[in-house]
Order: structure tokens, then C-alpha cells, then sequence
């Protein structure tokens, strides 16, 4: 028998965004501590994974890079089946993203209930470019989100945003 202390879980994490808001980006700086300033298309799914420690326990995340979409419909919400829980990513200099960011949101929870989330305002590098209003994320905190300001080019809080999400999914496997 395995000590629960010890085991190492194993956990699905989706990256949900429109297109162009640097899903991809964040994935590879967070697995491979890499930046490339090539823009690169994700074509339905890429999957990456990575083994974190959170406290004493090894998690073992693997990583859904889903194609950003600006229209809900043509997501496929289909990839979210199995998930422990999902990224949002916004672009914090188009503030449109981090609408659809809230609309896709409400469609995961219709689709497959509460789960855990955390939400990447990213491309704080160009902060002076934003057109998010700091009102705007800010209202987001103070309904319970856990937001993060994101840079996949400098690195900023990118290794946080995603060992918050897995210490969240490791007390919510606790419980």
C-alpha cells in the first residue's frame, strides 16, 4: 500500500483562451523555461506535461494546450472531459480576451460543473500597451478569482500561476 504522502497524482489541466493570447507561450516557459518569438498556431491539442513537488506531495500535470478560439462554439469542449482543472488566459493589451475568458468560464461550469481554475492576464511585458482596466480584474479577484499577471517573455508569475492551480487540486484531493 502507497503512503498518500508520497504518491505521486496525476493531474489534467486544460489552457483555455482566445486565439493569440499566449497559451502556448506559457506552457513551454513554464515546462521548458523557454520563450520563442515566433507566434506558432495550435492546431485542436498539444500535450505537454510536468512533474512539481507542491508541499510533500509530487504532482504529476499534465498540460492541454487547447486552440484558442475567439467564438465559443468552436472550442471543443470535448477536451475538457477528465480535467482537474483549467487555466484562462487573457491578453491583458486586447481586453476583449478576458470578456470571452469570463464567457468560457460559464461554459465549462454549465458543460462539466465547478472545478478548479485560475485566471493568466498575460503579456504584462507590455503593461504601457494595456487595455484592461485594473477595475476590471480586480472585480474579478473580489468574486473569489485567483488572477495572475503573466508574462511568458520574462517569466513573471508564470511559475506561481501554475503552483497555485496544482496546490489547489492537491487540497481539493484531500479533501
Amino acid at each position: 500500500m502507497t503512503d498518500s504522502t508520497t504518491a505521486t497524482l496525476q493531474k489534467k489541466i486544460c489552457m483555455i483562451g482566445a486565439f493569440g493570447v499566449g497559451k502556448t507561450s506559457l506552457v513551454k516557459r513554464f515546462v521548458e523555461s523557454i520563450f520563442d518569438e515566433r507566434y506558432h498556431t495550435t492546431v485542436g491539442v498539444t500535450i505537454d506535461k510536468k512533474r512539481v513537488v507542491v508541499g510533500d506531495r509530487q504532482v504529476f500535470l499534465v498540460l492541454w494546450d487547447l486552440a484558442g478560439e475567439d467564438d465559443l462554439r468552436r472550442i471543443r469542449m470535448s477536451h475538457l472531459r477528465g480535467a482537474s482543472g483549467y487555466i484562462l488566459v487573457a491578453d491583458g493589451s486586447r481586453s476583449a480576451t478576458l470578456e470571452q475568458a469570463q464567457r468560457f468560464r460559464q461554459e465549462v461550469e454549465s458543460l462539466y460543473g465547478q472545478m478548479p481554475f485560475v485566471l493568466a492576464l498575460n503579456k504584462i511585458d507590455l503593461a504601457d500597451e494595456w487595455e484592461v482596466a485594473e477595475e476590471a480584474w480586480q472585480g474579478l479577484e473580489a468574486v473569489g478569482w485567483h488572477i495572475f499577471l503573466t508574462s511568458a517573455k520574462t517569466g513573471q508569475g508564470v511559475e506561481d500561476l501554475f503552483m497555485t492551480l496544482a496546490a489547489n487540486l492537491i487540497s481539493e484531493h484531500d479533501e
